[in-house]
């Protein structure tokens, strides 16, 4: 006997962890329409999204440019760590500097400088203009129009112009462009009371705003973004925190006595919301609710990635699915605000849909992002159809980079990931449409017009082998398969 169960019991008491493939939503009474749903949801205890999806802090997943577009589209992109702190705060700064209402971290010019340093400055960050300050002192404006064709040895003073017009902080936007469209200007520095610089409102910002309204953005204007970062990683996380809304403890298995005691620590030192990760039964999260404070998620699955060996090569895991439920019914019980990710195994727009009906508030993906043309991934030639690199970063190359190995540590001296190509997607904008649409017509099976109503409402049948085979296209020979391929 082991403690009050048999070897035998063991088995014949296992839980049944379902997995995606095992479920279907069980259509019911329904006066929404797919139009009529709303997907909002919360990412983390403080910052919102307007769609349910997150990208994988994966070094073929997700940069700057996956982050930016996601963001732009309501969602959430989390900046990979298989980098230098340098490289990981880089990324994070040209999700912030993509757009804004107001700039804060603005670039500025002496008027003691030369024509030919206010050039460079504008070609090395890719602007038109440049405030001109004295000390903090606002005192003129130097743009594009100003230096061209200008002798570079000129001083600022003698060609900036210095008749600024200026905005108080509290201006709201109608207001900037109203000012903007009178004095036909594209620039508006903002100033306090006694004519410090305290930010810059381009047209070019207020433009991006309309053309992206679904986008999620900081108190600031600016886009929202994570990162990711070890719990063992201090100097990264305090790095980061100046300049990202939500950091993400990134490990492979969180229900750990060190990464505990190491999240303490980093907790005193940022300001984000911290989401930590990755779990995958009802214990882990009742530990963290009960012995942690101020996370602000969850991040749960453990194994189902497409690219993870961790489930076949070390037989230990938590499939996505039941890892939600688990940790879904844990926080309901502890009465818990904490927002719950779903990791791994998320294949289509039903996946998502199942997973949230289970008590997620959004899902994580690697692998329908690392096929999108924002991700770094190198794109390839195959046969006749493009492809983009993917990899886990438990995979031989990501730990050959030395920045990973502290998540899957060297010491288990086994590879959990594997490496290869995904079918090419095309951008995030697409992708995320095809996701949502197919999320919002299942939620109208379910008779759900929110994410909330999806919890309460929709049912679960499970599928035999035979079933799960009869809900694909079947008895018939489809162009895609190989019999068709030249």
């Amino acid at each position: 006997m082991l403690g009050s169960k048999s070897f035998r019991e063991k088995l014949s008491k296992a839980d049944v962890a379902l997995t995606f493939r095992d479920v279907v939503i069980l259509p019911g009474f329904t006066e929404v329409e797919p139009n009529e749903v709303n997907v909002a949801t919360k990412a983390t205890r403080n910052y919102r999204l307007n769609i349910p999806l997150i990208s994988s802090p994966m070094d073929t997943v997700t940069e700057s440019e996956m982050a930016i577009s996601l963001a732009r589209q309501g969602g959430l992109g989390v900046l990979h760590r298989n980098c230098t702190i340098k490289e990981q705060v880089e990324m994070a700064k040209k999700v912030k500097k993509a757009e804004s209402f107001i700039i804060r971290d603005v670039v500025t010019i002496s008027p003691k400088n030369s024509v030919s340093e206010a050039i460079m400055l504008m070609e090395k960050y890719h602007i038109s203009g440049l405030p001109v300050v004295d000390g903090e002192k606002l005192v003129g404006i130097v743009t594009g129009r100003d230096v061209r064709f200008t002798d570079p040895k000129l001083k600022i003073k003698d060609v900036m112009t210095r008749d600024v017009i200026t905005a108080p902080e509290s201006i709201s936007i109608e207001e900037a462009k109203e000012l903007l469209q009178k004095h036909r200007i594209e620039k508006l520095p903002v100033v306090d009371s006694s004519g410090r610089l305290k930010g810059l409102i381009t047209v070019k910002d207020i433009m991006l705003r309309g053309r992206f309204p679904n986008a999620v953005r900081d108190e600031d204007g600016r886009l929202l973004c994570a990162a990711a970062v070890s719990p063992f990683d201090l100097e990264r996380a305090k790095a980061l925190d100046e300049y990202v809304d939500i950091i993400v403890i990134d490990v492979a298995h969180f229900h750990n006595k060190r990464c505990f005691k190491a999240t303490k620590k980093l907790l005193k030192v940022v300001s984000a919301d911290v989401v930590v990760g990755n779990i995958g039964t009802y214990e882990a999260a009742e530990d963290i609710i009960t012995k942690l404070d101020d996370i602000a998620g969850l991040r749960v699955g453990i194994g189902s990635g497409s690219i993870c060996t961790t489930m076949e090569v070390v037989k230990a895991g938590s499939p996505t699915l039941y890892a939600t439920a688990q940790v879904a019914d844990a926080v309901a019980e502890y009465g818990a605000d904490m927002p719950i990710i779903a990791d791994g195994g998320i294949r289509n727009p039903g996946d998502v849909a199942v997973a949230l009906a289970v008590g997620a508030s959004a899902v994580m993906m690697g692998n329908v992002f690392a096929g999108c043309k924002e991700s770094p991934g190198e794109l390839v030639a195959i046969g006749g159809r493009y492809y983009k690199r993917y990899r886990g970063m438990a995979s031989p190359s990501a730990r050959a980079k030395r920045y990973a190995i502290d998540r899957y540590q060297i010491a288990k001296g086994i590879v959990e990931g594997v490496e290869g190509w995904v079918p090419y997607r095309g951008d995030v904008a697409s992708v995320v449409e095809e996701f949502i649409n197919g999320l919002k017509a299942a939620m109208g099976y379910a008779g759900a017009r929110n994410i909330e109503e999806l919890r309460e409402k929709a049912r679960l049948v499970l599928l035999t082998d035979a079933g799960s085979k009869e809900a694909k296209p079947h008895s018939i020979l489809l162009p895609s398969e190989t019999q068709f391929e030249s």
